[in-house]
């Protein structure tokens, strides 16, 4: 018996240890199957507490009184199916008559508390059919990204949602974005994780760093174009409206409109050319917008118009062309001009960190979900790198990017440089590099220097 209480101690200690310092290996050792057990021994009087059961029917009535038997009690949901995850638990529920997923989605927060765990998140799968992701940690604390992630051509990983599932950045679902946050609130770890993620495939890179290219400079290996001042900035982005136009030259006369060919096979856009012909898809980062929208005098003012020009012509015509935007900054409003609203309301994607104040987060939710607008301008000053992510459908999510050094984005930058494609009408902007000088490991290439 002594040894029996002294293993338990252990083991309690143990369990406590873990749960403290670290939770997620708590969670899979000894959490899983706590919350398991906890779920389904309180699933019936939770779902009663929570106004989640419906009332027997009336031939579970009838047929109740005919046989003398107790009166029938309220019935909740039905369990589908109670699936662990390497973060929570996955919990799939049948709606009973009369039960809307809106009455789950509302009693999630009850259903977090009554299932003591972290947090609680509900969607509808299909009419009659409702998920509830259950996390049994903080999982944006530290982010750890699972080994394997789905990725295909142009879906990146980019970050950690807070029901423990990945967040991508797909471009042939939300061809543009906007990315928005303060000072300090890890926009710039975020960028560093899409260019990562993007340096090994096949995609040319294109930046516009107007902080003389001190965030994209040092990734310039994999770059086929860079700009650092809005003069640069200006002929780029005329560049890449002819070479817009060249491709969709291309893709007519590749369509193929004959009585023969069937109607899967007729092209509209890059992805239905052969891949022989395909050209290369184009991702355009703009690390500060502001800077390309300020100006002083009247020949800024012309160039300002020039370059919000060819930006809104880009948003709205370049995702047939495989170009792609994604548009950085701390503000972006009607403050910066015309023609910024026009380019806003072409960016589908948004994702807000930590901001200032409450017209910038309505800069980025405003016309999309008031929630994502309260749920932004709640991130903690300490909790660098946790954002909103939201699209034009209304929905959003909280998630956090785990965190990656330059260096690391340089090194896999550079691990991938022969990927970078030469293309013509961008060779003008290609960043000029000197000759790699050896570097102590685990470093591979040194600093490129700028143009």
């Amino acid at each position: 018996m002594t040894w029996f209480t002294v293993a338990l101690v252990l083991v309690v200690a143990a369990a406590g240890l873990l749960r403290w310092r670290r939770p997620a290996w708590y969670w899979l050792t000894f959490g899983v199957t706590l919350a398991m057990a906890r779920v389904l021994v309180r699933y019936g009087s939770v779902m009663d507490a929570c106004g989640l059961t419906v009332p027997p029917s009336r031939w579970r009535l009838t047929l109740a009184r005919v046989t003398n038997r107790p009166v029938p009690e309220s019935r909740p949901p039905r369990i589908l199916r109670l699936r662990p995850t390497r973060t929570g638990l996955v919990l799939r529920l049948k709606l009973r008559p009369g039960q809307d997923a809106f009455d789950i989605a509302a009693a999630s927060d009850r259903l977090r508390h009554s299932f003591t765990m972290y947090g609680v998140t509900s969607r509808e799968l299909r009419s009659g059919v409702v998920e509830l992701r259950m996390t049994g940690y903080d999982v944006l604390k530290r982010v750890q990204m699972p080994a394997k992630t789905d990725t295909a051509a142009m879906r990146v990983p980019v970050a950690l949602r807070e029901d423990g599932a990945v967040h991508y950045r797909d471009y042939r679902a939300i061809p543009h974005a906007l990315t928005l946050g303060a000072t300090e609130s890890g926009k710039s770890v975020y960028q560093r994780n899409l260019v990562a993620g993007l340096a090994p495939m096949d995609v040319a890179l294109v930046g516009i760093d107007c902080k003389q290219g001190v965030e994209l400079f040092p990734l310039a290996r994999r770059f086929s174009a860079l700009a650092d001042n809005p003069d640069t900035a200006a002929e780029l982005l005329d560049a890449l409206v002819t070479h817009m136009e060249g491709v969709y030259q291309l893709i007519r006369a590749e369509q193929r409109i004959t009585a023969d060919v069937p109607d899967a096979d007729i092209a509209a856009d890059i992805w239905d050319l052969p891949a022989d012909l395909r050209p290369t898809p184009i991702v355009v980062l703009v690390d500060e917008v502001a800077e390309l929208a300020l100006f002083a005098n009247k020949e800024e003012e012309k160039r300002r118009d020039r370059i919000i020009t060819a930006l809104a012509r880009l948003a709205q015509l370049g995702r047939a062309s495989g170009i792609y935007l994604e548009i950085c900054g701390q503000r972006f409003g009607s403050e910066l001009g015309k023609g910024i609203t026009m380019l806003r309301a072409q960016l589908t994607g948004r994702t807000a960190h930590r901001v200032n104040d409450e017209s910038s987060a309505n800069m980025a939710f405003g016309d999309i979900s008031p929630d994502a607008v309260l749920a932004a301008i709640q991130i903690p000053a300490d909790m660098r790198g946790v954002a909103i992510a939201g699209d034009s459908t209304g929905g959003w999510h909280r998630i956090r990017a785990p965190h990656t050094s330059l260096r690391q984005a340089v090194n896999t930058c550079n691990r991938h440089a022969d990927r970078t494609p030469d293309l013509p009408a961008l060779a003008p902007f290609r960043p000029a590099l000197r000759s790699l000088k050896p570097v102590d490991a685990p470093a591979v290439e040194s600093i490129p220097a700028s143009a």
